[in-house]
């Protein structure tokens, strides 16, 4: 009885590594106004290093936030990002630029707010 006690937790473990492996590491990034509002339409770019950043060349992905004022972004590498979110004159910069490195095989979380 012993055996097949052990045998349930390491199949357990393994089903459990198995899931990890299935989420990827992503980042879902909501944009605010500076009334808290969310923003659609914004454009947000990632990029690997604050070189890049500044020139605002090689982004790591773009995209565009949704009627939620969402983007999601999939299968990154668990590093810090540089974010740069605009619209029109609005603009992250001066505030929230960088994530914080992101847990690898995990949904990561940033909301940023333009003005």
């Amino acid at each position: 009885m012993k055996k097949v006690g052990t045998l349930i937790i390491l199949m357990s473990l393994v089903a459990w590594s198995d899931a990890r492996q299935i989420i990827k590491t992503q980042i879902h990034i909501t944009v605010r106004n500076e009334l808290g509002n969310t923003e659609e339409g914004v454009s947000v770019s990632l990029y690997a290093n604050e070189e890049d950043y500044k020139a605002e060349k090689n982004a790591v992905v773009t995209g565009t936030t949704d009627a939620k004022g969402m983007v999601k972004f999939k299968e990154l590498k668990p590093i810090a990002y540089y974010l740069l979110a605009q619209k029109g004159d609005l603009n992250n910069f001066g505030g929230g630029e960088q994530t914080g490195k992101l847990q690898e095989g995990r949904i990561n979380k940033v909301t940023v707010v333009i003005q």
